[in-house]
């Protein structure tokens, strides 16, 4: 697909008035193509979980409601949803009408479908419900303190190594994840878990190739994506699942979830979020 096209990085108008044309969607083809992942061929179960923070409209008196939206685009969905389109999408409900919660669910749920390219799931979340759900944190162990001498600041996935003979269970995770947008340039900030069963990975590599991810160019589904596919092939773990949550952007964060098991990534919102 042609960048080009895209509104991203681009000077903006904003509307106020519902505005489903707004939305963009980018085929997921291409990215997955250079993975050597053939179409219909998905190493992976997963989803994209999308957390918006800046939606609000006005209810049938014209009184302003705010909640927060939930989205849930599966992995096979052929499209991913343009971040900047989403948010310019959500910010044409704020002068706009709708007779109630369910109304705007079904036009969110229906236009959202329509940019995937596949279901998606759509909820709202009030912000007493945000506020109840906490902070919360990945279990497991984190990389960061270990003490390592980093070179490599674009992908390497010849850094990954096993160690040992012995079968483990481990979860991992990094706060030092660092992409970039490959359209603006824009860093996009987060932490990156990986839980796996099989032969040990060797520790201070791993971290070492997650940072070495700090000046990739990439949208935050295919940076996943490609972590996920380079530790399935570099170390064969008889299992493995590649969690991100990424920090908001624009009011918006997205949360690629990507595993060998068809299972429902934990929901929690860390300090960073």
């Amino acid at each position: 697909m042609d960048y080009g096209e895209l509104a991203l990085g681009k000077p903006t108008h904003y509307t106020s008035t519902y505005t489903p044309s707004l939305l963009q969607s980018v085929p997921r083809a291409a990215a997955r193509a250079a993975l050597g992942i053939a179409e219909g061929q998905l190493p992976f179960h997963g989803m994209d979980g999308w957390i918006g923070y800046e939606l609000s409209w006005l209810n049938r008196k014209g009184r302003p409601e705010i909640a927060v939206l939930r989205l849930q685009v599966p992995a096979t969905s052929p499209c991913i949803i343009e971040s900047k389109s989403l948010k310019l999408y959500l910010g044409s409900f704020s002068q706009t009408e709708f007779s109630s919660k369910a109304d705007l669910l079904r036009t969110l749920d229906s236009d959202l479908m329509l940019a995937a390219r596949a279901p998606v799931m759509v909820s709202l979340i009030s912000l007493d419900q945000l506020e109840a759900d906490g902070l919360g944190h990945f279990m497991g162990v984190c990389l960061d303190t270990l003490d390592v001498e980093v070179e490599h600041y674009e992908v390497r996935p010849e850094l990954l190594r096993v160690e040992g003979d012995v079968n483990v269970r481990q979860s991992l995770y990094s706060n030092l994840l660092r992409s970039c947008c490959p359209v603006t340039g824009q860093p996009d900030w987060g932490t990156l878990f990986i839980q796996y069963a099989g032969r040990q990975i060797h520790h201070a590599d791993l971290l070492r190739y997650i940072i070495s991810f700090r000046n990739h160019s990439g949208f935050h589904e295919e940076t996943v994506e490609r972590a996920f596919v380079d530790i399935l092939r570099q170390c064969e773990p008889d299992s493995l699942t590649v969690y991100a949550r990424y920090l908001r952007r624009g009011g918006l964060e997205i949360n690629p979830f990507r595993s060998t098991r068809d299972e429902v990534p934990p929901v929690i919102r860390t300090a960073r979020q």
